[in-house]
């Protein structure tokens, strides 16, 4: 299954410029921002934004709105899909944990 998490940008990742910390309920991952980055903004612009993250990567910006109702749907799909519900617990082995 592909699927995209919504998450909210907390912080740049001080090491890899490419990189932030995103909030997925409540667990903080490591993920690369390269192609949600305008060339017309600097990366801090990112905080406080959502972003739908894949493998790791900001694929694209999300409205806050958009966000939670994704989040609900994946919510609702993690009672019947045990790795969405293992993800959105913060247990699964992809990304880091902050």
């Amino acid at each position: 299954m592909c699927i995209g998490i919504p998450g909210k940008v907390v912080a740049l990742d001080e090491n890899q410029p490419q990189h932030a910390w995103v909030d997925v309920c409540g667990v903080q991952r490591e993920v690369n921002i390269a192609l949600v980055c305008q060339d017309d903004e600097p990366p801090e612009s990112l905080i406080g934004s959502w972003v739908l993250i894949h493998v790791g990567f900001a694929m694209s910006r999300l409205d806050e709105q958009e966000a939670q109702e994704t989040l609900s749907a994946l919510q609702a799909m993690g009672e019947v899909e045990q790795d969405v519900a293992l993800f959105l617990a913060g247990e699964s082995h992809q990304g880091a944990q902050r």
